[in-house]
This record gives structure tokens, C-alpha cells and sequence, in this order.
């Protein structure tokens, strides 16, 4: 245990929680995984290779909290280099599910989104932290063009992390108390255009929206959405129809069905084999088949003590920046969270946003324990949580350097003032 908490230190919260997911994410993807196993020459693949990105995220998590925060503003960097990744992306990346999200570099695959999501939250902290020696508006429109920038070019291919991304940023401004006028008139904007995108969507014939990119992606899957929420209309003769419209919403609901309240236990799930991204999209159904209601409130209860947890390092923190880093990190993971499984339970449409350290995944994985990297280091060096330890032993050298000292010298440290009224 004593080599345990030298080995991890900082918010002991947060590390169980952590601990937690890794452990349900091996479980689950284990199990989600038969189908890719069952085609692999080696059954054990799948889940080998998540091991693998679970040990680096944890790897980088060591090293990460162990860090102090002030070095991470070095991450801005990041900024331009995927910005640059995310123009040439659609160009030279790799196609998956018919968008180009994925850029290989000397055989390895990465998703560029993903560092620009990081480099945008430490961006926004750290101009936030400017306030007083910057003018508010300066620094508003220094973010609004860095992050719009950022989800300017992530939209086309991913529009959900593109609207996710700037929501987060976007409260980060609102918590940082940047000019209500001008968060108004901001959101007042993106009202009006995610209004006309919808209408838009909706209205034009496909003849027009095959130009714009996956336009007929989004299209189908908002009519999908509206349409799943209408009672009977997949009904012919009293017999409900599975169509390829409503196929992964259907089979991710008998998934939540068929759990009850205990589920039917890990490996035991039958959706994984015929739910699409079983692993990924829809691992939240999964979790409800395998372990029931109690699984999936409970996994919903880390990721809300996560945020609650964020909440109080940040409350702790006496300067600006490592709050409101660690704040946009426990909102980046925790919306995202949130967003997976809305979808999972049909309450918006699908977004393909996965669940952060459970579903499986290399870029994502790694870089979302990176932000719990950042989050156990914040908790350290900014809100002073975790270092009990080292604390003990500076008060015991402290003790003993005093109980050494002399009385001369001690009588030394005492002002005279305090001396002649001991004398009176």
C-alpha cells in the first residue's frame, strides 16, 4: 500500500474512478469484441490490442501527474500542428464509415480531432487566465478565432465533436465571465445557422445535398431520430419491421431491454453479435444487456462523480489557469460520456462520439487519459490535494529542525517588542 501511494498521488477520487473504468472497459470490450475475434486469426487480438492502449493511457497518466500544471500550457502548440492535420485530413487521411476522420503517419492511424479537442481547452484556460492583463474583448475574439478555426475544419467530417468541442469551450467562457452581450449575440448565431443547417437538411432534395459532404449522412440520420419517436411506424399487421433506418436504435433498445436489473452477466450478451459498433457507438447498450440497470447507473455515477469531483479541485485551485483547465477537461470528458449514451438509450441521434475509456479505441483512449492526466496533476500542484505524505514528512523535519534549536536561538526569532511585554 506504501509503494502504492508513492507510485499515484493526487486526488485519490479521481484515481478510483479511473480504476474503475479501465477495469468495466476491459470487461465489456472483451466481450463486445466476439465478432472482430471470431474473424481474427488469433481470438485474443481484440482485446490485447485495447490492453495495450489501456497500459499507455496509464503510462501517460503516471507521467502526466506527476507534471506541474503550468508546463501544460506548452500544449497550445498543438493548435496549429491540427489545424494543418485537420486541412489536409479529408485529402490524404484514411476513410472509415464513409468520412475521412483518420490520418496515418509511418503506418500508424490517428485521429487529429482529437488532439485538436485538447489543444483548444488548454488554449481557452489559458487566455481565460489572461483576464486583467488582457482586455475581455481581445481576448474573446483571440478565442473565437482559434477554436472556430479548429471546428471549422473538424465540421465536415464530424460534426457532432465539432458541436461538442465548441459547446465546452464556449461554457469554459461563460464560467470564465466573458461579456454576457457578446456570448449572446454568439449564441444567438449559432441558434440561427444550426437551425437553417437542420431545415436545410430536411428540405433539400438530394439531388443538391450529395455535394456537400456527408450531408446525406446527417440527413438520414436526423429523419432516423424523428422518426424512431413516432408510435407505430414500423408496424405492418401488427408485427414490428427492422429496416436499416432503425436498425442499430432497435437493437441497442432489446440490448437495454433484455439487462432487467441485474443483467445477464459479461460474455452473455447476444446484441454484441448483430449490433453494429457493438464495441464503440452502442458499448453502453452492452453494458445494460451484461450488467443489468445497476451496471449502467453505476457507470453514469462515475462519470457524474467525475464532474462533481472536477468541481471541487477547481474551487480549491488558487489561480485561473489550472481551474479552468480542469474544469474544460472534466467537461470534455463527462459531455462526451453523456452524449454516448444518449444515443445508447435513442435520445438523440446517433453522433458516433464513443465512451471515454470504455469503448475501444487507440487516439481516443490514450488522449482521454491524458485529460485525467492533467486532472490528478491540478489536484497535486493547484488545489494542493493527495500530497498528504510528503506534507507529514515536511511537518516532522519541520518538528524536529525546531525542537534543536536552542533557546537563544529560538529568542532570536521572537521581536523585541514581544520580549519586553514577557519581561513586563
Amino acid at each position: 500500500m506504501g509503494f502504492l501511494r508513492k507510485l499515484i498521488k493526487g486526488d485519490l477520487v479521481i484515481w478510483f474512478i479511473f480504476m474503475f473504468l479501465c477495469l468495466i472497459s476491459l470487461v465489456e470490450v472483451f466481450s463486445a469484441t466476439s465478432t472482430i475475434a471470431y474473424r481474427s486469426d488469433y481470438y485474443w487480438t481484440p482485446i490485447v490490442r485495447h490492453a495495450i492502449f489501456l497500459l499507455c493511457g496509464f503510462a501517460v497518466v503516471l507521467v502526466l501527474h506527476n507534471v506541474p500544471y503550468k508546463y501544460f500550457s506548452a500544449f497550445i502548440l498543438l493548435l496549429p500542428i491540427s489545424l494543418i492535420l485537420l486541412i489536409i485530413t479529408p485529402i490524404f487521411g484514411v476513410e472509415a464509415n464513409d468520412a475521412h476522420r483518420w490520418f496515418s503517419f509511418f503506418g500508424i492511424q490517428f485521429q487529429p480531432s482529437e488532439f485538436g479537442k485538447l489543444a483548444c481547452v488548454v488554449y481557452v484556460a489559458f487566455f481565460l487566465s489572461k483576464r486583467g492583463k488582457i482586455p475581455d474583448n481581445k481576448i474573446f475574439n483571440i478565442i473565437l478565432i482559434g477554436v472556430g478555426l479548429i471546428c471549422l475544419f473538424i465540421l465536415p467530417e464530424n460534426f457532432s465533436t465539432a458541436f461538442m468541442l465548441f459547446g465546452i469551450c464556449f461554457l469554459m467562457m461563460f464560467i470564465g465571465q466573458m461579456p454576457l452581450k457578446k456570448l449572446g449575440m454568439l449564441a444567438g448565431v449559432l441558434i440561427l445557422c444550426l437551425a437553417f443547417f437542420v431545415v436545410a437538411l430536411t428540405t433539400f432534395p438530394e439531388s443538391v445535398l450529395k455535394y456537400v459532404p456527408r450531408a446525406l449522412t446527417w440527413k438520414g440520420r436526423i429523419v432516423e431520430h424523428l422518426d424512431s419517436k413516432k408510435d407505430n411506424i414500423e408496424e405492418e399487421n401488427g408485427t414490428y419491421v427492422i429496416t436499416d433506418d432503425n436498425y442499430q436504435v432497435t437493437h441497442a433498445k432489446i440490448a437495454i431491454a433484455r439487462g432487467g436489473l441485474l443483467g445477464k452477466l459479461p460474455g452473455h450478451s447476444q446484441q454484441r453479435d448483430v449490433l453494429p459498433q457493438a464495441f464503440s457507438d452502442f458499448i453502453y447498450a452492452i453494458i445494460f444487456e451484461e450488467l443489468g440497470f445497476v451496471g449502467g447507473m453505476f457507470v453514469l455515477f462515475l462519470y457524474i462523480i467525475l464532474l462533481i469531483r472536477v468541481g471541487i479541485i477547481a474551487r480549491r485551485c488558487e489561480k485561473d489557469f489550472p481551474r479552468f483547465l480542469v474544469l474544460g477537461c472534466g467537461l470534455l470528458v463527462v459531455v462526451q460520456a453523456l452524449a454516448n449514451m444518449a444515443v445508447a438509450v435513442n435520445l438523440i441521434p446517433v453522433t458516433g462520439q464513443p465512451l471515454p475509456l470504455i469503448s475501444r479505441g487507440g487516439t481516443s483512449t490514450v488522449l482521454t487519459c491524458c485529460y485525467f492526466g492533467i486532472i490528478l496533476s491540478i489536484s497535486r500542484f493547484g488545489a494542493n490535494m493527495g500530497n498528504s505524505e510528503k506534507d507529514s514528512e515536511e511537518e516532522t523535519v519541520l518538528e524536529q529542525d525546531t525542537q534543536s534549536l536552542t533557546e537563544e536561538e529560538v529568542s532570536n526569532w521572537i521581536p523585541e517588542e514581544h520580549t519586553e511585554e514577557s519581561e513586563r
